[in-house]
């Protein structure tokens, strides 16, 4: 296979989609992700995955006589793992170093056949004491195809120092 651009064989090419470096963003930034909407394989891999056999996740006969939403709901924590998989894809690919604390609240719920989205704001972007990394802390909300939030958390994550 012929390299892209023949001239420049001995260069580097960049490599698209690796994630930010603590020190490349500034408090105050904000994005959003593409959506995902989230399907009947997404639950029944997630509560076959985790052990969340809940009737309100495996049984649509009981969905359908007691549930009070009458559609078929999402666990408040595959919504949180979907949300992180968004994020991850864009913006911590062989940057993140660890997932350190956050503090989630589900808001609303969430359902078969739903659309998400994350909306981040960095709220803390600081070196460590240790060289090499940092801490990046954003507010997330977890946005569904109507504009009402369903989840918000603040993840405080371990990220690497863009090397000089």
């Amino acid at each position: 296979m012929e390299a892209l651009n023949p001239t420049a064989a001995d260069s580097p090419i960049d490599i698209v989609g690796i994630g930010w470096y603590w020190n490349d963003v500034s408090v105050g930034y904000r994005f959003r992700t593409l959506g995902r909407t989230i399907t009947e394989a997404d639950l029944i891999n997630f509560v076959g995955a985790t052990g969340m056999v809940e009737e309100m996740f495996t049984n649509t006969e009981y969905v359908q006589r007691e549930s009070l939403m009458g559609k078929r709901p999402v666990p408040g924590s595959l919504v949180f793992c979907m949300a992180e998989g968004l994020l991850m894809q864009s913006t911590m690919q062989r940057t993140g170093m660890a997932f350190l604390e956050a503090n989630l609240r589900v808001k609303a719920p969430t359902n078969v056949g739903d659309t998400i989205h994350v909306e981040c704001e960095v709220v803390e972007a600081r070196a460590s004491s240790k060289p090499g990394r940092g801490l990046l802390r954003t507010r997330n909300a977890v946005v569904n195809q109507r504009g009402e939030v369903v989840a918000v958390y603040d993840p405080l994550r371990l990220v690497k120092t863009r090397p000089s």
